[in-house]
C-alpha cells in the first residue's frame, strides 16, 4: 500500500470530464482498470460484440496500486473497480465522477442492503460489483487439526506452508483483530502493538499472492492460507471435501468492490453502458460462475444454482461478525511502512 498524495482540484475536473467525453472519437473505446482474476473475458467479448465498444482491460492487484497509477495520469481510465474504503477516499478527494443513474436502469437490481453504507450511502459514485470476505483456507488432507483463528494459521508448525494476500492493509488488520483491536483503528499506538505479531507471523509465510492465492494451494506448494472468499469458493468447487473455507474467529473482513468512473474519464457514456450491462442478471450470473463471490445483484442471485448458493465461501451461513474497512487517511503510509519493513526483516 502506497500513501497517495491526492491531486487538488479533482472535484472541478469531474464536470469537465463529463463534458469532454461526448466526442465521437472516443465512442468506440473504453479503458477499464480492474482487479485481476475478477472479470470473465467472455463477458468483455460479449459486450464488445453487442456495442462495438473496444474494451482495453488492464488489471491491478491492490487498491493502492490502482490509486498510484490513476494519480500519475499516464493512462486516462474510464472505469475503475475500487473497494469500499477506496471509494470513500476517492469521493473525499474529488476523484470520482457522479453517476448519471438515468443511464443505469439496471441499478434497480442491486440489493437494498448496499445503500446507506459509509463509503457511498446513495450509490452516487459507485455501483457494487461483488462482495466478499477474507478467510482461512485449509487443505484438510494435510492439516488435520482445526484452524479457526489467525493464531492457528500462523503457528510454527505451519512454517513454509502458508500463503497470504500481499496486501499491507489486510495483514495489519489481521494482527489487530487477533489482539481484539478494531481493524480500522490504526493509530500509532495500535500499530506498535501489531508490530510484534506481524514480526512473528511473516517468517512463517511461503507465498504472498493477491492475484491468485489459490494457485499455491492447488499446486500443493502450501497447506493453508488467508485468501479472498472467491478463491476459497473455487478451491472448494474444484476439490470437493479437500479444502475448507472458514471465517476467522477473531473477526472477518467483508469487502465490497464497485465500479466507478474516475475524473480521468474520456468516455463516460461507454462507462455507464458497461456498468448497466454488468448489472443485467444474465450477465452478472456469468461473472459469479467464474468468480464465485457474493453477488450484490439480487436478480442475478435468483439465477444461481442451489450448489452455488450453498458454497459457504460465497455465501457464509448464519450471521457472522463482519467488518468493512474505512478510509484511514494518512495512516495508510504508516501501515505500508510497517508491512514493508516487517517483510524485509523476515526475508520475504
Amino acid at each position: 500500500m502506497r500513501h497517495i498524495h491526492w491531486r487538488t482540484g479533482m472535484a472541478a475536473l469531474a464536470l469537465a470530464a463529463l463534458a469532454s467525453c461526448s466526442g465521437e472519437e472516443k465512442a468506440a473505446e473504453l479503458n477499464l482498470f480492474a482487479w485481476s482474476e475478477y472479470l470473465p473475458q467472455s463477458v468483455i467479448d460479449d459486450f464488445q460484440t453487442e456495442t462495438g465498444i473496444q474494451v482495453n482491460y488492464e488489471a491491478y492487484g491492490s487498491n493502492e496500486e490502482m490509486l498510484a497509477k490513476l494519480t500519475t495520469g499516464a493512462v486516462a481510465y474510464d472505469l475503475v473497480q475500487p473497494s469500499e474504503y477506496t471509494v470513500e477516499a476517492m469521493v473525499k478527494a474529488g476523484m470520482l465522477v457522479p453517476l448519471d443513474k438515468a443511464q443505469i436502469p439496471n441499478l434497480k437490481n442491486i440489493g437494498s442492503e448496499y445503500y446507506g453504507r459509509v463509503h457511498d450511502a446513495e450509490l452516487s459514485y459507485s455501483v457494487p460489483y461483488m462482495q466478499g470476505t477474507v478467510g482461512i483456507v485449509v487443505n484438510t488432507e494435510r492439516v488435520k487439526e482445526p484452524v479457526a483463528s489467525f493464531a492457528d494459521v500462523f503457528s510454527a508448525k505451519h512454517k513454509g506452508k502458508i500463503v497470504v494476500l500481499d496486501d499491507s492493509r489486510e495483514v495489519v488488520s489481521w494482527a489487530l483483530a487477533s489482539l481484539g483491536i478494531d481493524v480500522n483503528d490504526m493509530d500509532s499506538a495500535n500499530l506498535d502493538k501489531a508490530k510484534p505479531v506481524i514480526a512473528a507471523w511473516l517468517p512463517l509465510v511461503k507465498v504472498y499472492d493477491s492475484d491468485s492465492p489459490k494457485t499455491a494451494l492447488t499446486n500443493g506448494d502450501v497447506d493453508l492460507g488467508v485468501v479472498w472468499s472467491g478463491e476459497g469458493a473455487i478451491l472448494m468447487n474444484e476439490n470437493p471435501g479437500k479444502f475448507t473455507y472458514t471465517l476467522p474467529s477473531d473477526g472477518a473482513h467483508m469487502f465490497i468492490d464497485s465500479l466507478a468512473i474516475p475524473t480521468t474519464v474520456q468516455n463516460a457514456a461507454a462507462a455507464h453502458k458497461f456498468i448497466d450491462y454488468i448489472l443485467r442478471p444474465e450477465v452478472s450470473v456469468k461473472i459469479s460462475a467464474d468468480f464465485p463471490y457474493t453477488n450484490p445483484n439480487v436478480e442475478a442471485r435468483k439465477l444461481l444454482s442451489p450448489a452455488e448458493l450453498a458454497n459457504t465461501a460465497s455465501y457464509p451461513p448464519g450471521n457472522p461478525k463482519l467488518s468493512t474497512f474505512t478510509d484511514i487517511g494518512t495512516a495508510a503510509a504508516d501501515v505500508d511502512k510497517l508491512f514493508t519493513d516487517m517483510k524485509a526483516r523476515s526475508g520475504s
